[in-house]
């Protein structure tokens, strides 16, 4: 399952879901398309939902280029660089193509998130 992440103005990104939480990858997926105004924190960029998920295989760690679902938000979040998550993540997927693009993102940036 591939994704597209359109921060509008400033490009386009592709993911691709993986196995490590599949019934988040799955319900996430279900759950597009997806539009929001995105949130810059550190090296991470999120927004909220109104799919609520719970904990699958929980991670406190993620590494650049991850997708994850924050469960107390809830929340889908890109981690792009070295931060790491205020608490445990379902880590879902990873940036394929363009990571560098959420280094450009500010505060209130549309996000548009497709299925490809």
């Amino acid at each position: 399952m591939k994704l597209e992440i359109e921060v509008v103005g400033k490009g386009k990104a592709v993911a691709v879901l993986d196995d490590r939480n599949p019934e988040t990858a799955e319900g996430i997926y279900k759950s597009l398309p997806l539009e929001a105004d995105a949130t810059k924190w550190l090296e991470e960029v999120y927004f909220s939902m109104e799919l609520k998920m719970d904990y699958e295989n929980p991670s406190p760690q993620t590494e650049a280029g991850d997708l994850s679902y924050w469960p107390p938000g809830p929340a889908f979040c890109v981690f792009f660089g070295e931060s790491q998550p205020v608490s445990d993540v379902n880590n879902f997927g990873k940036v394929t193509e363009n990571l560098e693009l959420f280094r450009k993102v500010q505060d209130g940036d549309k996000l548009i998130i497709r299925k490809l």
